[in-house]
């Protein structure tokens, strides 16, 4: 994917971390239309210039906020978001995941963060173009083997042998596959996956995580070991769990 092409606009208050934002995605090879440090602004800049994706703070000084700014840009475009903030608690999160942004970076961050938010931003808005093509609707979605499954990442269609996984993990919008030798981050969210796993080998243990009940070591009361990790169970699953483990 070309991305010398995709126009990144920065809303950030602070201009030392803008202008290094700004850097870093210029040897990415993006091209940044603009650093703006108040929501108001931005709003203007935004009609003017409509960038491809939006680098936005969630606390900017002004009269509007980084989520406020956003909302009010979807009111008029369907840019796509991702938040950058150095508060991550519950509240801003709750309202900000209202917005339905396609990332969150927490700062302080690294080039490895941004850059991958941003691919997989990019690989979102690549599949939505395509959205007629059922070709590309299957090569976004795992596709099932008797014994693996195939999902996209880094642009390829990728086999991962069911024996190897270990577990899933929600990351927001994301999921990410722990296998025996790798992990796969998905633009896929953990509900999408779950309905997509094959049920014979896979069952969803928690709201954040989904195991391969071959790879169970342990059952706790509230938590299982799979592969020597400590996933957390949640009451309205374990009662499924132990049906499917044939305890005795």
């Amino acid at each position: 994917m070309k991305t010398s092409s995709t126009k990144i606009l920065i809303i950030e208050d602070e201009m030392i971390i803008g202008a290094n934002i700004s850097l870093q995605l210029t040897k990415l090879g993006y091209e940044v239309i603009g650093i703006i440090p108040r929501g108001e602004e931005a709003l203007l800049f935004v009609r003017e210039n409509k960038p491809d994706v939006i680098l936005m703070d969630i606390r900017l000084k002004g009269k509007l906020d980084g989520i406020e700014t956003a909302q009010r840009i979807q009111q008029e475009y369907n840019t796509p978001i991702i938040y950058i903030t150095a508060n991550a608690d519950e509240a801003h999160f709750n309202r900000a995941k209202s917005t339905r942004p396609h990332a969150f970076i927490s700062k302080p961050f690294k080039k490895l963060d941004l850059q991958r938010a941003i691919e997989l931003t990019l690989s979102r808005i690549a599949e939505g173009d395509d959205t007629k093509s059922s070709a590309k609707n299957i090569a976004s979605s795992p596709y099932k083997l008797s014994d693996a499954i195939f999902v996209r990442h880094h642009e390829k269609m990728v086999k991962i042998i069911i024996s190897n996984i270990h577990y899933v993990e929600a990351e927001r919008n994301y999921c990410r596959i722990y296998s025996k030798d790798k992990n796969y981050l998905l633009v896929l969210t953990l509900k999408d996956l779950d309905e997509k796993l094959p049920k014979k080998h896979f069952i969803r243990i928690h709201r954040s995580f989904i195991v391969n009940v071959s790879q169970i070591d342990e059952v706790g009361n509230t938590h299982v070991i799979v592969a020597k990790k400590t996933i957390p169970i949640s009451k309205t699953y374990k009662e499924e769990l132990l049906k499917r483990l044939h305890t005795i």
